[in-house]
């Protein structure tokens, strides 16, 4: 194999390679990928300046290749690296935008200027004592307004308890001042308005000129961020190449998000296209400590980002005979019914069934009703809640719109009790029972990743109950008392939460050795809409430790 700078060869014999290369989005590391992960790993246990960085944690892949029959890997990381986005042992980034002197980190450094001019011109005297003149303006002439308000109202009862006595002199002298102290008002009005005007426009002229650097600064960054993705060319295995803004606007119809194009897929599979390599294998494991707000731990495998690398992915690996995404496979298991009558359905959905319809022509449990239901039921199904497509458990579908009304209102008021069972990868050492509360957020650019946030997270409240522990693992009965998405799986997995992720669960855990995600909506109560009756539904978890 000719050999370059960041191919590196196997130090131990090493497994036979896969036929097709793993889908990057949902896979289980193959022997090959856990072998170069392990080279990886070495090396960087033995870097020094990086420590810092690396124990906050950093994302890291691997890109087994073959060139004839020799074969080696590539090695890359997310974003920068010790501020940087070249160093030995890794692929190059695919556009080096870090470049002192380049267009990029020049024109960066123009609008870096800008915003310092803004931030200087906010903290000037001038303009501090400008605003706080205009508020004192404001508030002297509201003062002296309502004072003399106050006159025009003494001066009134005073004139209607001369008017119950007065001549018509004395009425016609009443009516003059009257008047003139309506007049006299409008003038102190005028007066007010005029000294305030004066010292406004010397505020309006420098607070125009901090919205004209403003927009300077917001038109430039963005003109920058379009110009630095039209330099991200990528490659894919058919020879063919393109830019991430037309591969973006003909994915999602938006710029790319800030970061495309710097994850470690897209830079190993360009590095291999350049130097024909023929992918063969690949994976991304973190490495550190758990960011505060995300989940992911320490040598754990995770799949691809769908925000960033779904769009330029599926550009890059045309060409490739790739692994199928295995949750777009048709599922095995068939719908059943629990419960069934005239206004409503609870159904028993299977792991790996969507839902509702998605994108992929998958089969969901309403497209399921739908074909039953044709010629039976002159309603649609409607869904009043979900489960993920990986989850397992009781679903319920309401067979009218005012069904459908009343129990998303109990859904709404949490008055529907749900019970979860799940399988944990780990032995909990905690209390056998507890509350979980860590509010969530969607992760704009990695959906539908949810993150724990304090400040922009909706509230997410969860109780457990411990059923089991033993051979490493733990059962667990899990009470969401409210329906975030994701919200059992990120207070599972979160190191301020259980700390031990859900078996099978790709995004927030690992998907070693598990075909599904093993968590199940067990049970279910709820008020019928219609009878009045109390409802308790029940499927009994499928899972043995």
């Amino acid at each position: 194999m000719t050999a370059t700078k960041c191919l590196h060869i196997f130090r131990q014999p090493v497994p036979k390679a896969p036929e097709k290369l793993n889908n990057p989005f949902h896979y289980e590391p193959h022997p090959l990928t856990l072998a170069a992960a392990s080279q990886l790993q070495d090396y960087l246990q033995r870097q020094t300046q990086w420590h810092e960085e690396l124990e906050k944690g950093k994302m890291f892949g691997v890109l087994v290749v073959r060139k004839g029959r020799k074969i080696g890997f590539l090695a890359a990381f997310s974003g920068l690296l010790g501020e940087r986005s070249l160093w030995p042992y890794f692929v190059p980034p695919i556009y080096d935008s870090q470049q002192p002197e380049g267009y990029f980190k020049q024109e960066e450094r123009n609008i870096s200027s800008l915003f310092q001019q803004v931030k200087r011109l906010k903290a000037s005297d001038d303009y501090i004592q400008l605003k706080q003149d205009v508020a004192v303006a404001r508030q002297e002439a509201e003062r002296l307004i309502a004072s003399y308000k106050q006159e025009i109202a003494q001066a009134k009862k005073r004139r209607d308890l001369l008017r119950e006595t007065a001549d018509d002199a004395l009425k016609q002298a009443l009516i003059r001042e009257s008047q003139f102290m309506k007049a006299e008002l409008g003038r102190k009005k005028k007066q007010a308005a005029q000294e305030i005007a004066l010292i406004e426009e010397q505020l309006n002229e420098k607070e125009l000129h901090i919205r004209c650097l403003q927009e300077e600064h917001r038109k430039r960054s963005d003109d920058l961020q379009k110009w630095l993705f039209s330099q991200f060319v990528v490659l894919n295995a058919q020879g063919e190449h393109n830019h991430l803004t037309a591969i973006f606007e003909a994915f999602h119809h938006r710029l790319p998000p800030s970061g495309a194009g710097d994850c470690c897929a897209p830079k190993l599979l360009q590095y291999a296209y350049q130097h024909q390599l023929t992918p063969v294998c690949m994976g991304e494991f973190w490495w550190g400590q758990s960011p505060k707000g995300e989940v992911r731990h320490h040598l754990h495998f995770y799949p691809a980002c769908r925000g960033k690398c779904m769009p330029i992915l599926q550009f890059m690996l045309q060409g490739l005979d790739v692994e199928p995404y295995s949750l777009n496979q048709d599922d095995e298991e068939e719908l059943t019914v629990a419960y069934e009558d005239d206004w409503l359905c609870v159904v028993r959905k299977p792991a790996g069934m969507l839902s509702v319809p998605g994108r992929s022509a998958r089969r969901s449990v309403v497209s399921i009703l739908q074909q039953r239901w044709k010629g039976k039921c002159r309603q649609e199904p409607l869904t009043v809640h979900r489960l993920d497509m990986d989850t397992s458990g009781l679903l319920i579908v309401a067979k009218t719109p005012e069904v459908h009304q009343a129990l998303q209102e109990q859904f709404a008021n949490r008055s529907v009790r749900k019970k979860y069972v799940a399988v944990l990868e780990g032995i909990w050492k905690g209390k056998d029972k507890g509350n979980i509360q860590l509010p969530l957020r969607p992760e704009p650019t990695d959906r539908p990743r949810q993150v724990v946030d304090t400040e922009r997270g909706k509230t997410a409240i969860t109780s457990f109950q411990i059923l089991d522990r033993k051979k490493g693992r733990t059962l667990i009965a899990l009470y969401p008392h409210t329906g975030r998405t994701h919200q059992l799986r990120v207070h599972c997995a979160h190191q301020d939460g259980l700390a031990l992720p859900i078996v099978g669960d790709a995004l927030y855990g690992k998907t070693k050795g598990q075909t599904r995600l093993l968590l199940h909506a067990e049970q279910l109560s709820f008020v019928h809409p219609v009878s009045g009756k109390k409802m308790n539904l029940k499927w009994t978890h499928p899972f043995n430790i």
